[in-house]
């Protein structure tokens, strides 16, 4: 179809003249292709913006607001199952899966505007609708028309991967992509990896009414996270009815009717599904942007190779978000986009960091982490780990919810490294962690900042005032406490006894 007729709302179909040298090109219209074009317009700069589908990427309209729209819909039920253990009695829960599918869309609808192509056309952006491509390392063509650019910023994102199982394609797996389509909810719903996402949507089915296999070929779910969080998330999910299986790989699949049928365990069992959710990971789409002709590298994965600027293997070209291979979060995306658009423009140096990016994982409980793996943290390295359970945090207590835990990690100066916190809110609770892992904060400077009473921010709180007591229990410390406190009660009786 051609693309004028099948561009969404608001986009232009003629791409400009190539007469016209644009200061930056950026490609791709997700969160970080609009905050570059946005970030670029702000300078004044005469900004192009190619997208081949609908502004608001991923995250928008397959990624973060609906899944979060989604979670919210199925912790409701949760809620209201669990009610009866605080003494609130209800007549019992009925999902009506399409009212749930249209609060989830209209959680998008509310959002849109935002990222609508109206939005960014009065913020000054030129955006054309169309297939971008380079054909040179200052020159690329939409739809085949050509243009020029002095800068450039590759932000096309990345898409879900199927592994190569005989017989998937053929039950119409759905991904994270497609998962939205659903018009009711799957009986019996098999979920393909064990990751984030895998756990976020299967969870998030089985408190819908889905009965849910997750299954991951890792020893445990969420491989990168801390074993302990890892452990906690597995009860809440047994506990919810879901089937883990771990340690198993498929090996085929045997079709039925309508996207069901039977995946085939490594270890001679066998699972039966009414829809399949593959969620294995995913790939840069990079293979039709002619990236060879502008001189920009890749890597074996097809991910756009930079530097810790984001600059390119061609000095004209940048890259933001997910096509990089860098954490792929709309955060990432973000900051990488303002980062490259800035260092574009003007000429700066700022770099990318790293290792401080947040990461949370949203199912009940949800799983947060940012800085070094807090789950190895005690293997050597003069590292301190310090671990306060929530069954210790009073508003844990009184919500009934204290199976997590708040674990941050510290050198030997007392600087948070990395933390980890698997709780209610546990996003939220992460932020000044995030933080202190930037700025290179101490314990002590968690300990001595008053926390709102009751909150679970007194997590993060507890664990650093733990790190101060021991601190201060060590013997060096401990005497000249000591030796205070004997030098504080003679002036004091002094004064006293003369006057």
């Amino acid at each position: 179809m051609p693309a004028a007729a099948s561009a969404p709302a608001g986009l232009d179909v003629h791409p400009p003249h190539g007469d016209t040298v644009w200061d930056l090109l950026v490609i791709g219209g997700g969160t970080a292709g609009m905050v570059a074009a946005r970030t670029a317009s702000g300078f004044r700069a005469s900004v192009l913006l190619a997208e081949r589908d609908r502004t608001g990427g991923d995250c928008l309209w397959t990624g973060c607001v609906p899944s979060k729209a989604l979670i919210a819909a199925a912790a409701a039920a949760a809620d209201a199952r669990r009610a009866a253990s605080v003494g609130v009695h209800a007549d019992g829960v009925r999902v009506d899966f399409a009212a749930v599918m249209a609060h989830v869309n209209g959680a998008i609808a509310a959002i849109e505007p935002d990222d609508s192509p109206g939005t960014l056309a009065a913020a000054g952006v030129r955006i054309v609708h169309g297939v971008a491509r380079f054909a040179g390392p200052t020159t690329a063509e939409i739809d085949g028309r050509p243009l020029r650019f002095r800068q450039a910023i590759v932000a096309t994102g990345s898409q879900p991967i199927l592994p190569p199982i005989p017989g998937l394609e053929a039950v119409q797996p759905l991904t994270s992509d497609t998962v939205w389509g659903l018009t009711s909810l799957p009986q019996r719903l098999l979920v393909l990896g064990g990751g984030s996402i895998g756990c976020e949507l299967g969870q998030a089915y089985a408190r819908l009414g889905s009965h849910v296999d997750i299954i991951e070929t890792a020893p445990r779910l969420l491989l990168r996270e801390d074993s302990d969080a890892a452990d906690v998330l597995t009860a809440a999910l047994l506990r919810d009815g879901v089937d883990v299986r771990t340690g198993v790989t498929v090996t085929a699949i045997r079709p039925g009717a309508d996207g069901a049928g039977t995946a085939e365990l490594d270890d001679g069992t066998a699972v039966e599904f009414d829809r399949m959710l593959v969620a294995t990971g995913r790939r840069p789409r990079t293979d039709k942007l002619r990236l060879d002709l502008a001189g920009v590298a890749v890597d074996e994965r097809g991910y756009v190779a930079v530097n810790t600027q984001l600059r390119t293997s061609n000095r004209r070209v940048w890259a933001a978000g997910d096509v990089t291979g860098h954490p792929q979060f709309t955060h990432t995306a973000g900051m990488h986009a303002s980062l490259a658009a800035s260092n574009a423009l003007l000429g700066l140096r700022r770099h990318a960091e790293l290792a401080a990016m947040p990461r949370v994982t949203f199912t009940q409980p949800e799983i947060a982490a940012v800085g070094i793996d807090t789950g190895t943290a005690d293997r050597g390295h003069r590292l301190t780990s310090r671990t306060v359970r929530h069954e210790h945090v009073d508003r844990a207590v009184t919500d009934g919810h204290t199976e997590g835990f708040t674990r941050v990690v510290l050198d030997g100066r007392g600087r948070v490294l990395g933390a980890t916190v698997v709780g209610p809110r546990a996003g939220e609770t992460l932020a000044e962690l995030t933080l202190a892992v930037r700025r290179g904060l101490r314990a002590a400077d968690l300990a001595g900042t008053t926390h709102a009473y009751p909150t679970y921010g007194y997590g993060p709180w507890d664990a650093a005032i733990e790190d101060v007591r021991h601190r201060l229990g060590r013997p060096l410390a401990a005497r000249t406490i000591t030796t205070l406190i004997a030098l504080r009660r003679r002036w004091i009786d002094a004064r006293g006894r003369f006057g």
